[in-house]
């Protein structure tokens, strides 16, 4: 315990930086946990796509969603979703929608958005289509 208290007082700076990454750390799990968005992995995508007619709504830019993606998607770009324009996805609004992008970091943002603007179930996939591929799961390509 001396040690500690000793290393505390020799590195304050160093210790108030641990502090504040470890309270970090753990407001993020907090926040993610009692989130009303929840985080999906593929093969949660897959049953709430198979099992509740989920749809996915793919918000990457049009040129990556050509090049590939998940099949039965639709593409919404971020821009339209940032200013709350979901006029083509209304008729999704009491069943599921998992939103993907790239890497799952733009996908929270906007599906917070959504959840506000009154879509009942809203999912993100974690990892975003890297962690599709990574799974090994088919993607579609083409207009």
């Amino acid at each position: 315990m001396e040690q500690y208290i000793e290393f505390i007082g020799n590195n304050a700076i160093l210790s108030v930086i641990w502090l504040a990454l470890v309270a970090m750390i753990v407001a993020s799990w907090f926040k993610s946990k009692f989130s009303a968005i929840a985080q999906v992995n593929p093969q949660q995508l897959t049953l709430l796509v198979n099992r509740e007619e989920g749809q996915v709504v793919d918000i990457r830019p049009i040129k990556e969603f050509n090049a590939g993606r998940i099949a039965g998607s639709i593409q919404l770009s971020a821009e339209k979703a940032k200013q709350s324009d979901f006029a083509g996805l209304e008729k999704y609004k009491s069943k599921p929608i998992i939103l993907v992008c790239t890497t799952g970091m733009t996908a929270s943002g906007i599906a917070n958005t959504m959840h506000k603007s009154g879509f009942e179930h809203v999912y993100v996939l974690n990892g975003g289509m890297g962690a599709w591929q990574s799974a090994g799961l088919p993607t579609t390509t083409g207009k």
